[in-house]
């Protein structure tokens, strides 16, 4: 990296990317060792009709991957063990490792529930070099938690990041400072944020294969091809990433799906289905303090088709009745009477600060309510308290990835890559 650029950047910064190993699958290992060395897939039940969520290693070794349909995967896999998944023993871990994390320097930016970027550069006095401090995080993550988490250590978020995941699993990948340019060289240039299918497809023009090739070509170059990403692409390509670490960042939406195990064409189930999500994306929303202003219906029909409506809500609110009653109304504008859905979802969006919530009339009645049913909830489990509307025909609950936060790089599955 030239002096000019580190001068652009400002001081050199030592930056963890940490990511939990197949984390899903993992913790139903951690849980029930009998499946250790089997192939555990997460996401549904044998023969369902939902998609996989996580996939143990030796699941891949079949082929199985995130977002594949269910019955793809028993196809691939037959051996395999399906498990429909938990989310709440998911998140209980995730909060646990992130405390872990935390206990080396208060900048951890979580990107999901498995995996966050940590700035360390201000904890060597206490903790030793950013290499030193990941081999005390795997440790400790290992002994506390029962997990294997890779990490990757540099001067920047990018390099990081593609360091953990270049030796999964149990990686611990070292970029020297100075050397960011050199360590991309040889790799894939898929490996670079910003660099799908089609910018691949126009990079081969070039002859671009490999990290290194589209470092050898002009930031004019690439700018005439790819106008202002262009540049963005030269700089990464040399290992310049100037993006700084954003702690506990807040989710952008709140939302749960469910996947029927039979196309649903009754708009009476689907309602019944949507006052079940709603109940829990308020019970989240609660959790994490926040308030919706508007809401997302999702609707996939058979064959594949999805379509996503959203409305405005009357106020920012945390309670499931006006995000039910929201839904409701844009299912029954979207539905096609007699056409059969097979999956319905609702997500909170236009999230605020719960704290700077007007209290309506009503509104503090019903927020002391909602505390009161949580609590039970937490206490006695999810199913422990509901609505009387729900218990007849009641929709069992599928697994559904959760929160959605913001993310440093490209889109990825919830399970690590």
């Amino acid at each position: 990296m030239s002096d000019a650029h580190q001068r652009l950047i400002g001081p050199r910064r030592s930056i963890l990317h940490a990511d939990l190993d197949a984390f899903y699958a993992s913790v139903e290992v951690l849980d029930d060792p009998s499946l250790r060395d089997r192939p555990v897939i997460v996401g549904g039940a044998r023969g369902e009709r939902g998609v996989v969520s996580a996939a143990s290693y030796e699941a891949r070794r079949f082929g199985v991957h995130s977002a594949m349909p269910i019955r793809t995967a028993e196809r691939l896999c037959p051996t395999g063990v399906f498990l429909p998944g938990r989310p709440d023993r998911y998140r209980q871990l995730s909060e646990q490792v992130m405390g872990i994390f935390r206990s080396y320097t208060p900048l951890v930016e979580p990107i999901s529930l498995d995996e966050a970027f940590l700035d360390v550069t201000g904890s060597a006095a206490a903790f030793g070099d950013g290499e030193a401090i990941a081999r005390q995080i795997k440790s400790r993550v290992l002994d506390e938690a029962g997990l294997v988490v890779s990490v990757g250590v540099a001067s920047n978020k990018l390099c990081a990041k593609v360091a953990s995941d270049l030796r999964k699993p149990n990686a611990l990948v070292v970029v020297p400072p100075g050397e960011e340019a050199a360590f991309l060289a040889p790799l894939p240039v898929s490996r670079l944020w910003g660099v799908g299918p089609k910018a691949q497809q126009a990079l081969r023009d070039f002859g671009v294969q490999r990290i290194g090739d589209l470092a050898a070509l002009s930031e004019a170059t690439l700018q005439r091809r790819f106008g202002q990403h262009g540049g963005e692409l030269a700089r990464r390509a040399q290992g310049i990433d100037p993006s700084r670490l954003v702690p506990s960042q807040a989710p952008k939406s709140i939302g749960h799906e469910h996947t029927f195990e039979h196309d649903v064409v009754d708009g009476r189930f689907l309602e019944a289905t949507l006052l079940d999500l709603a109940e829990s994306v308020a019970t989240r929303l609660r959790r994490h303090h926040m308030a919706a202003g508007a809401v997302q219906l999702k609707l996939r029909y058979e064959g594949f088709e999805t379509l996503t409506r959203q409305a405005p809500l009357p106020h920012q609110t945390r309670d499931s009745e006006p995000l039910y009653a929201a839904a409701v109304e844009l299912l029954r504008r979207t539905l096609v009477p007699g056409r059969a859905v097979r999956l319905v979802g609702l997500t909170a969006i236009n999230l605020a600060d719960a704290q700077q919530l007007t209290l309506f009339d009503g509104v503090d009645r019903d927020e002391r309510l909602s505390a009161s049913i949580d609590s039970v909830r937490e206490r006695f489990g999810e199913n422990a308290i509901t609505r009387a509307r729900l218990l007849t025909d009641r929709p069992r609950r599928r697994f559904d990835f959760g929160e959605r936060p913001n993310k440093a790089g490209p889109a990825r599955d919830a399970e690590d890559a």
